[in-house]
């Protein structure tokens, strides 16, 4: 009887619902700055050496010159012929301030893209010599305006690492797909940008291994203190990676803050709460406001971004040549964090701010997102709050640098990302929809999926990688 009950009942081994080893050791790799493979300051000759190795081109052409991508007569949605990858898209926005939609409220329609596939951002990393090293890869990609960048070990959508394409299979993506829990680091569904994409996620992953990896010229081992050297370089890495990269729990010296956990995701519970989104699928035809011609669907005022087509040839990706549509900012965006010390204790502001392509209603933002471009025409009162503080920042930058957006989506897309030293026009008590938050408070919440959006995480990371710089920066 006993022997039966045991086999029934199996020995539990209890487990830590922590590991406080990960945080010693990557703040060990954070604070490296030169790796066991590749000094630093070689990193960016050994990415000019990949892009002169790999022939990229990438040309516009008309959509007519397209090839299994079609405007569906139906519709007018732009799609391939497999059904796969993505389609372009209408949306119908209607967003109420207010519990029950009896508040203030938007409204607009634009082409946005629909890829309902969950792809994987994965990253390798390894113990070397003592010290946690990250497998980056010099990866290009059409719209990047350099044409490669950093990315993660692993950057593949489903319909990539499924062979929908044709092309060779994705380099690496056994230790991902296969996984082994013992391993991972970080594990979470992030989305896309809600105001480009429809309800969008991928998901984002660092898993550490042992194993001895073939050695690729694609493919080097950095630390993170190199990796935050180098996100001080304008477009060296990629959204992707940036993205991994800000999901890393790192320790946190200050557990204080101005609002405790609690209190901070009680007031984003009710901001998730008070805003009302309804969002509409609409044909890509019938969307007001935009207009289709040979070479692009634009904005009828010039404004907000376009759809073009492109076609490319590359040695390096998994097909040799294809063609594809993209999304084209008109001008570079700002992303901009204002920070501020409460007891000594440094303090982003973060909004929280509603896409009509979010899953859930509200994600939290940096204080400052958009195109100034496209509020010129508009009265002060109607300009993103604090764009204005955050233009004319001067001596008060702490952080600046020119990234890229995500080059398999998005052409020659580019976001100036910011940190800035608030001044007396920043109330300690921000206005309605902002909130003081420490960046400890964002890295627990980038651990879990839909609470930052990927802008905030771009500067989340932006902001780990200038706390370890020297000081006189953040």
């Amino acid at each position: 009887m006993l022997a039966m009950t045991a086999q029934l009942n199996p020995p539990t081994t209890l487990r830590t619902r922590g590991n406080a080893s990960h945080l010693h050791r990557i703040a060990l790799s954070a604070a490296t700055r030169q790796g066991a493979h590749m000094r630093t300051e070689d990193v960016r000759a050994w990415l000019a050496q990949r892009r002169h190795a790999n022939v990229l081109t990438v040309e516009r052409v008309p959509f007519a010159d397209l090839d299994q991508w079609h405007f569906v007569p139906s519709t007018g949605d732009l799609a391939h012929a497999s059904g796969r990858f993505f389609t372009i898209e209408g949306l119908h926005v209607v967003e109420h301030d207010g519990p029950h939609g009896d508040g203030p409220y938007r409204e607009w329609q634009q082409p946005v893209i629909r890829q309902p596939e969950v792809g994987i951002l994965g990253i390798l990393c390894k113990e070397i010599d003592g010290v946690l090293h990250f497998l980056m890869q010099a990866k290009m990609e059409p719209g990047n305006p350099n044409l490669v960048q950093l990315s993660p070990t692993v950057q593949a959508t489903r319909s990539n690492y499924t062979g929908a394409h044709g092309g060779s299979s994705v380099k690496l993506l056994e230790h991902f797909a296969d996984l082994d829990r013992e391993q991972v680091v970080v594990d979470v569904l992030q989305a896309e940008q809600g105001s480009w994409f429809f309800r969008k996620s991928n998901r984002n992953m660092i898993v550490e291994t042992s194993a001895d990896i073939a050695q690729d010229e694609d493919f080097r081992w950095l630390t993170l203190g190199q990796i935050a050297e180098l996100l001080h370089e304008d477009e060296t890495v990629n959204m992707n990676a940036r993205s991994v990269l800000s999901c890393l729990p790192y320790y946190d010296p200050n557990p204080g803050a101005l609002h405790s956990d609690v209190q901070l995701l009680s007031w984003f519970t009710g901001e998730r709460a008070r805003h009302d989104v309804r969002t509409t699928r609409i044909p890509l035809a019938s969307v007001e406001g935009w207009k289709r011609g040979p070479d692009a669907v634009e904005h009828e005022d010039g404004r907000y971004f376009k759809v073009v087509a492109v076609a490319v040839r590359g040695s390096n990706r998994e097909r040799v040549s294809w063609t594809q549509p993209l999304l084209e900012s008109v001008d570079m965006g700002v992303s901009a964090f204002l920070v501020r010390d409460f007891g000594g204790v440094r303090h982003v502001l973060v909004h929280a701010r509603a896409d009509g392509g979010f899953l859930d209603t509200v994600e939290l933002a940096p204080t400052v997102q958009c195109t100034p471009r496209n509020y010129e025409h508009l009265p002060a009162s109607q300009r993103p709050a604090f764009l204005d503080v955050v233009l004319q920042a001067g001596e008060r930058i702490r952080y600046e640098a020119v990234h890229s957006e995500e080059g398999g989506r998005f052409l020659n897309t580019r976001c100036r990302y910011l940190i800035v030293e608030a001044d007396a026009q920043v109330p300690s008590e921000p206005p309605r929809g902002f909130v003081w938050a420490t960046p400890a408070q964002l890295t627990t919440l980038a651990r879990h999926g839909h609470y930052l959006n990927v802008e905030a995480r771009t500067l989340l990371a932006c902001l780990n990688a200038a706390s370890a710089w020297p000081r006189g920066v953040v």
